[in-house]
């Protein structure tokens, strides 16, 4: 959260092997781990925005690396590298253009908002990237 540029990009980046470890487990060990993890998240957001007069401050980065993973989950073509930096990048788009439904989290005060946009941008980035991974292996299946 202390980059210059781009704090929540960088912040993010630290869910990718985050991301990655949890894909070798089940979807179910997935989405229990990552849910406590967005629990514990509200809170810590919650107290850091004290420090930045209740805002959504740059330097708040939990939110963005515990939310990444919710954009891989249960996709196995996700170990994939390519598939895995589509997803980062696709999420990291959602996130900072926070186009609508995303928006809407930011009239949500303290560390429930501040984690709610990343989750919906996350579940957001989920569809996309399962829609694209979807259309990709049927493209495959018509070519062989």
């Amino acid at each position: 959260g202390l980059a210059p540029v781009a704090p929540g990009t960088f912040g993010s980046l630290i869910g990718l092997p985050l991301a990655w470890w949890l894909l070798g487990r089940s979807t179910g060990q997935q989405a229990v781990i990552i849910a406590l993890m967005l629990i514990a998240a509200v809170p810590v957001c919650h107290i850091a925005a004290w420090h930045y007069d209740g805002l959504d401050h740059g330097s708040i980065v939990a939110d963005e690396y515990v939310a990444f993973p919710l954009a891989v989950l249960g996709l196995k073509a996700a170990r994939h590298p390519l598939v895995l930096a589509l997803a980062f990048g696709v999420y990291r788009f959602f996130d900072a253009l926070k186009p609508p439904p995303i928006h809407l989290a930011e009239y949500v005060t303290g560390g429930l908002g501040i984690v709610l946009d990343d989750v919906i941008a996350a579940l957001v980035s989920w569809l996309v990237v399962a829609l694209i991974v979807t259309l990709w292996q049927r493209w495959q299946q018509k070519i062989v």
